[in-house]
């Protein structure tokens, strides 16, 4: 039987994260919490499966990890371009839930129409269009859609160069991420990404006093021993 809304509340509800819905709380957010973590939403969405109708309804709830399983299980073969419009341009009023729309192996990046849309946010007006756009640039880096060859890799790896301090902050977080995913390609993207870093910089985010990350180090991810190996052999 396919699981109901009903009972995805219900589960939320028993498996409320007290330390979670704390730490939830000192953040300005427009949704409610149970403070559960996304590996354990991960978890439970593979659980549930493939569901485009259940998707769409847990979406439409003010619970963030509703929200958050609603991306998880929807299924991409299903997904509209307006649907996806619909959710950039109003439905990501948390950064969390940017994350998991357009990055960290996101539902959306396995939809036909994936490319085609990232090419088009990147060069958005819209900052959470270019965010999510960069983002799903990065998902895409890990395969080979029609139409993002090295031409235009290289093409957005020098505008990643140019405009990465002029942008939005978590838009530059976004595009550091890409720049790593493109750099991993080839040789040819590889050198061409390494030279943008050393070029770009440090690249300034905040994540807040609270939280222990930090920016990506573009460089050292590029430049390993492993990577370098596999893109160059021995010559290198």
């Amino acid at each position: 039987m396919p699981t109901t809304k009903r009972e995805v509340l219900a589960w939320l509800k028993e498996n409320a994260d007290p330390r979670g819905i704390e730490h939830w709380s000192r953040r300005s957010q427009d949704l409610t919490s149970y403070g559960i973590g996304l590996t354990r939403l991960r978890k439970y969405a593979k659980q549930i499966g493939r569901d485009h109708k259940l998707a769409q309804s847990l979406w439409k709830s003010d619970v963030y990890e509703s929200k958050i399983l609603g991306l998880l299980v929807d299924d991409p073969k299903k997904i509209t371009r307006e649907q996806a419009e619909e959710q950039v341009g109003g439905g990501l009023s948390s950064g969390y839930l940017a994350h998991v729309f357009a990055s960290c192996d996101a539902t959306l990046a396995k939809t036909p129409f994936a490319f085609e849309l990232a090419s088009d946010w990147v060069d958005s007006k819209d900052a959470m269009r270019r965010r999510c756009g960069y983002a799903l640039l990065y998902e895409l880096s890990k395969k080979k859609p029609k139409g993002m060859d090295d031409d235009y890799l290289l093409d957005r790896i020098r505008h990643i160069r140019k405009t990465i301090h002029s942008e939005d902050m978590w838009v530059r977080e976004a595009m550091n991420t890409a720049l790593m995913g493109i750099g991993k390609r080839n040789q040819v993207l590889n050198t061409a990404a390494i030279e943008a870093a050393e070029a770009i910089g440090p690249v300034d985010i905040d994540y807040g006093d609270d939280n222990q990350c930090e920016p990506l180090d573009v460089i050292k991810h590029l430049k390993t021993d492993y990577l370098q190996k596999k893109l160059f052999g021995a010559t290198k």
